[in-house]
């Protein structure tokens, strides 16, 4: 009963998350700036968390302060890095192609440590690995119509790289920090971080009242900020943290790769992006990835979760 209901908790996850580069390209066709955009996004979703945060986990705030470095860096790298990169990157390139190249994160992540370290993952977690990501790249259809510009492959790139860095430095961190409280308290470092830098000019901070185009509707520049801070904010983070508790994070780690086939059909349905039967093998190809790589996996090191794109690194 906990699995399955971890398994539907992990799949709604993946999906809210899933949504937020089509939403996000929405509001920045209608005239927002990528920054602008991530600002709305963990500002409003900081508030709602925080409050979340004092009614359920009042006694566990005070965690903050003895684990000032995770929550920093979970503010700086896992928000603000991933989402500005990824925001820009999505001006360029498709939602699915950006979202491909961030998830190049736990890729760089096991790179790294095999070369420092010398932890080599086991064949069947390479072999899964591998899988995984060339269905990814069809379902996104990467070598065929998929726009590629390498200014968008640059901002994706460096989404993926702040995501790694934050695995990499938070591979010491303590477990004892409660999610929601990590979740509400690195949303408000990012939204002081973003609103500072719009405030000196480093970053630009534009928004615009048009309307925003959603499914080829004309809809109030409301609705895709609101769906970016309740849905792909709030119901996300919670319904990831309810994943991870039932499933465990591996299990839980992996499912959440589904996100690139809910992105990818977010897309289709949002901003018109289409899906081909090629894309459909793609997604067969990732849930056969998710397998290989589930049952490579030994006697993992859970290393705290990214709570803006659901993405968990194991060593």
């Amino acid at each position: 009963m906990n699995s399955r209901n971890g398994l539907i908790f992990a799949l709604l996850s993946a999906a809210t998350f899933g949504v937020s580069g089509p939403f996000a390209k929405s509001l920045i066709e209608s005239g927002w700036s990528p920054g602008g955009a991530v600002f709305a996004r963990v500002a409003g979703g900081a508030l709602v968390m925080m409050v979340i945060a004092v009614a359920t986990q009042w006694p566990r705030l005070r965690q903050v302060s003895t684990h000032t470095r995770t929550v920093l860096l979970y503010g700086v790298f896992a928000i603000s890095g991933v989402q500005l990169c990824f925001f820009n990157a999505v001006q360029h390139l498709s939602v699915g192609v950006a979202l491909l190249l961030e998830y190049l994160a736990p890729i760089i992540v096991i790179g790294w440590v095999w070369i420092t370290k010398g932890a080599r993952p086991s064949v069947q977690t390479l072999l899964g690995a591998a899988v995984a990501l060339i269905g990814a790249a069809v379902v996104i259809d990467v070598f065929g119509s998929a726009e590629i510009s390498a200014v968008g492959v640059a901002w994706g790139l460096a989404a993926a790289a702040c995501l790694a860095v934050y695995f990499v430095i938070s591979e010491r961190a303590d477990g004892d920090l409660h999610p929601v409280v990590l979740a509400a308290s690195g949303l408000t470092v990012s939204a002081v971080v973003i609103g500072a830098l719009g405030l000196v000019g480093v970053l630009p901070l534009q928004f615009s009242a048009s309307n925003a185009v959603v499914a080829d509707h004309s809809a109030n520049v409301w609705l895709p900020v609101v769906v970016l801070v309740l849905v792909s904010t709030v119901i996300a983070y919670l319904t990831g943290i309810a994943a991870i508790t039932l499933l465990g994070p591996t299990i839980g780690s992996l499912v959440a790769l589904t996100e690139v086939l809910c992105a990818v059909v977010a897309a289709w349905i949002l901003v018109g992006e289409s899906v081909t039967a090629l894309q459909a093998v793609g997604g067969a190809a990732i849930i056969a990835g998710l397998v290989l790589a589930r049952l490579g996996q030994v006697a993992p090191k859970q290393i705290p979760a990214d709570p803006m794109t659901n993405v968990m690194a194991e060593e």
